[in-house]
């Protein structure tokens, strides 16, 4: 059960326990002061506030987020903490993900994270909206027939992995990608399609090492759970220190040209 549906349970347990006394002492003429209630009753009433205000926060503001892979360095990397704008793409009723209120969609560029067939939280990138003719050949992304601008960076390791990173141009975010020249080319079930309406493809930064869209296909609008847009805490497991460098880092901010060293 993931937590959201926990959090909504809690609430609903405890606003439920809360609203049952309340008519009671209504009914009965009660007032606080004239019986004291149970041990149930003190802890509903203290918790339910509580439970809905992190609920109205977490479902219609601002999420935490902790990044459990490797699949999007090098702009993100394992044990990073972002924080996910949760009405970025449309107010959803919580746990359901129903749209009430549609406030914007995706754009090829942005970090989102979505709820997978596999029961899992992912974050990806989005590469390709409704319509777009994506095609993934040779390492070399294409979007509409044009191909996808990039250049060779520096030379950088994914863990102990020997990677190429480089500078990738889309339409409207300029990013940095890593590609590991030693790995085959596989034979992905989604490299040649066009992006059916309603759905969004997404693909990994660490483009050797991450299992989406060529993967598992395009994601559906119900599934979004907000745009990821900053870096609140970083945690490395390996050194069990924090990574202080990446605390405030925008996921959005532009890499530095790789000859002037300028921003791009």
């Amino acid at each position: 059960m993931r937590f959201e549906e926990i959090l909504v349970l809690c609430t609903a347990i405890t606003g439920l326990i809360c609203l049952v006394h309340f008519l009671w002492q209504k009914r009965n003429k009660k007032t606080f002061s004239d019986v004291k209630p149970n041990w149930v009753v003190e802890y509903s009433r203290s918790f339910f506030p509580v439970f809905l205000i992190v609920l109205v926060l977490r479902s219609f503001i601002i999420e935490p987020f902790r990044v459990p892979t490797g699949s999007m360095k090098p702009t993100l990397v394992e044990g990073d903490f972002i924080l996910v704008n949760k009405y970025a793409y449309g107010i959803r009723i919580p746990v359901l993900g129903t749209k009430i209120m549609a406030l914007g969609e995706p754009k090829t560029g942005d970090v989102v994270v979505f709820k997978h067939e596999s029961g899992k939280d992912f974050i990806k990138r989005v590469i390709g909206v409704p319509g777009d003719h994506i095609q993934y050949t040779n390492k070399e992304l294409f979007i509409n027939g044009m191909q996808v601008p990039t250049e060779y960076l520096q030379p950088a390791k994914d863990d102990t992995v020997p990677v190429l990173e480089s500078i990738e141009r889309l339409p409207n975010v300029v990013h940095n990608i890593y590609i590991n020249p030693q790995h085959s080319v596989s034979s992905y079930p989604f490299k040649d399609f066009v992006v059916p309406n309603g759905c969004y493809f997404v693909m990994g930064d660490n483009r050797d090492n991450s299992r989406d869209g060529r993967y598992f296909g395009p994601i559906c609008d119900k599934e979004l759970l907000g745009k990821a847009f900053a870096t609140w805490m970083s945690w490395d497991g390996n050194a069990n220190d924090v990574r202080w460098s990446r605390i405030g880092k925008s996921i959005y901010k532009q890499p530095a040209d790789k000859d002037t060293g300028e921003k791009s």
